[in-house]
C-alpha cells in the first residue's frame, strides 16, 4: 500500500521532497497536536524502507508530547532499513533534545535542505 501525503492540518503538513516524506510540524506541539499527528506519522513510517524528515522549523511550542512523537518515529523507522532525519534550529527545542539525549539518537540538521541533501549513509550532522 502506498502512503499518500495528508492535506495540510492545523499542526502538520505532509509532502514529498527529493524521495523523502517530509512531516512539517507546525504551531504548538502539545498533547492535542500529538493526537492529530500520530495517525499521519504512523502511516508515513509504516513502510520498512521509509525515508522520513521531520521538520520542526515552524514549531512555536514543543513539549513532552513532541518528544514522544520523535521517539515514536525513530522507533518505527529504525526497526527496518528506513531513514529518519530531524530539522531543528530553535534554541529551546535543541536544548530539550540535548537534555533528554534524543539529539544523540536523532541528530538535528539546521535546515531542510541540509537534511535532504545528505548521502543515504548519514543520519545527522557530524
Amino acid at each position: 500500500m502506498r502512503y499518500e501525503p495528508a492535506p495540510l492540518t492545523r499542526h502538520l503538513r505532509v509532502r514529498q521532497d527529493r524521495g523523502h516524506t517530509v512531516l512539517e510540524f507546525r504551531g504548538e506541539i502539545d498533547i492535542a497536536a500529538e493526537a492529530e499527528i500520530v495517525p499521519h506519522l504512523d502511516m508515513a513510517t509504516a513502510a520498512p524502507d521509509a525515508r522520513i524528515v521531520i521538520d520542526l522549523t515552524r514549531v512555536e511550542f514543543f513539549d513532552l508530547s513532541g518528544l514522544r512523537l520523535l521517539y515514536r518515529a525513530r522507533h518505527r523507522v529504525t526497526d527496518g532499513p528506513g531513514r529518519l532525519s530531524l530539522v531543528c534550529a530553535h534554541p529551546m527545542t535543541l536544548r530539550m533534545l540535548r537534555i533528554t539525549g534524543l539529539s544523540r539518537l536523532l541528530p538535528p540538521w539546521p535546515t531542510l535542505d541540509a537534511a535532504l541533501d545528505q548521502p543515504e549513509s548519514t543520519s545527522g550532522p557530524v
